[in-house]
């Protein structure tokens, strides 16, 4: 007798992969001539609002999908892979909205949740040239007499802006530091086109000004010093970067295995050009690279579900939210030198025809330096050295005060403030952004 056969469950990654793999093939199919003829993807950004792609980490409850932060990584290695520029932008959407669905109020969490699922999409507008700490940014809110209050100021790198509805900025108010949620569609607020990098050359990081844009007390968050709730923001920001990467790796290698099985003209052997042993093991050593950068970023990944999980079990202690920021912060040690190895190797398949301009290969090798710059590796290694060696990361703060202060403690306070409590999330995303 037969036993009886199930069905194995669904998961949530296979059900969402299957939904959007067809836009994601719709997106790769013009990412090269995108990239060519320099045409910002709205169409693509249209096509992913449309289908969802926003909410995927918005609970049920919600009307998302409930997607984990590995399902999600997992999703944005994919698209990334289809465009690098379109996994990209969105960055500050999913991050704000980390943000949002861990907080405290249920309300607020519900309002940011249904927002997405009814297709609302967030920006980036943080980042200043020449700022240092946030508490002197040149972006300021002020109160009028009669309480309203006006945003003036300028950002720069504000990555997927001109494709969004919102704007997340950071601002002072009152010589505190503050973020607040801005409409775009606010009189007073102009986004340009003006990103002037040789990678990432579709993500619209360029500048956004506001002019007394009146803005909304409900949408603003204002930090004090001292008392920066526990977050994993930073981590969060990192690894969203990091999976962008690991997509452009797998996408240099399918290119330049197109190229390969592309060629017609014979080797000096005789044989055809897929039958080579040499460029079968430059693929092979290429593809290995690509598949332990993704296998970093998912491990990454499992973290910063950890932290997510204690964020709204209330935990207070400081661990599980520097363990994904330590996480992210180590796998971006290996990921970039990673996959800028595979961007530069690839190119060892073939011979003159691989620097044919049509080919834009070289677009890989540019849009992971520039991502590669975000928040340099040397920063990073050192901050994981000081974890290991001292069991927390360092504090940017509290070594910024006793520099100013000419106090000789940098390394003990920076140890006692990071087990004490990390950096609030726009503390955080003003060292997380660099060039966003």
């Amino acid at each position: 007798m037969t036993a009886p056969t199930s069905t194995p469950p669904v998961s949530t990654y296979q059900r969402l992969a299957e939904r959007f793999r067809p836009v994601f093939a719709e997106i790769a199919s013009g990412a090269t001539d995108r990239e060519s003829n320099r045409t910002l993807p709205f169409e693509q950004i249209r096509l992913l609002r449309d289908a969802g792609f926003g909410a995927v980490r918005v609970p049920e409850e919600y009307g998302g999908d409930g997607a984990s932060a590995v399902d999600l990584f997992r999703l944005l290695i994919e698209l990334a892979r289809a465009d690098s520029n379109v996994a990209h932008i969105w960055r500050g959407h999913f991050a704000f909205l980390e943000v949002r669905l861990t907080h405290e109020d249920p309300e607020y969490r519900r309002h940011w949740g249904e927002q997405a699922v009814a297709g609302v999409v967030v920006g980036n507008a943080q980042s200043e040239p020449g700022s240092g700490a946030p508490t002197e940014s040149n972006t300021v809110i002020t109160e009028k007499d009669d309480g309203t209050l006006v945003l003036d100021g300028e950002k720069y790198y504000s990555t997927g802006t001109i494709f969004s509805d919102w704007a997340n900025v950071t601002a002072r108010y009152r010589d505190r530091h503050a973020t607040i949620a801005v409409p775009l569609d606010a009189p007073g607020v102009t986004v340009h086109d003006d990103w002037v990098g040789f990678g990432q050359r579709l993500t619209g990081t360029g500048t956004t000004a506001f002019s007394e844009v009146v803005v909304d007390s409900a949408h603003l968050t204002v930090y004090s010093p001292g008392a920066r709730d526990r977050s994993y923001i930073s981590g969060f920001y990192q690894l969203f970067l990091l999976a962008v990467v690991a997509g452009i790796g797998h996408a240099a290698v399918d290119d330049a295995a197109d190229y390969v099985r592309s060629r017609t003209r014979p080797l000096l052997s005789g044989a055809a050009a897929q039958d080579d042993p040499l460029s079968q093991a430059v693929l092979g050593r290429a593809a290995g690279s690509a598949f332990a950068a993704e296998a970093a970023v998912l491990h990454a990944a499992q973290r910063i579900d950890d932290a997510h999980r204690a964020a709204l079990d209330g935990v207070s202690e400081r661990e599980p939210y520097e363990a994904a920021d330590v996480a992210a912060y180590s796998a971006q040690i290996a990921v970039i030198p990673l996959v800028l190895s595979v961007t530069t190797d690839v190119f060892d398949v073939g011979g003159s025809s691989s620097v044919a301009q049509s080919r834009a290969l070289d677009r890989h090798w540019r849009n992971a330096r520039t991502i590669g710059v975000h928040n340099p590796i040397a920063a990073r290694q050192r901050a994981v050295g000081h974890r290991v060696l001292f069991g927390a990361l360092p504090d940017p703060f509290a070594e910024r005060e006793a520099r100013e202060s000419g106090t000789d403690a940098v390394q003990d306070s920076a140890s006692d403030e990071a087990a004490a409590g990390a950096a609030d999330e726009s503390a955080t995303v003003s060292e997380s952004e660099g060039t966003a």
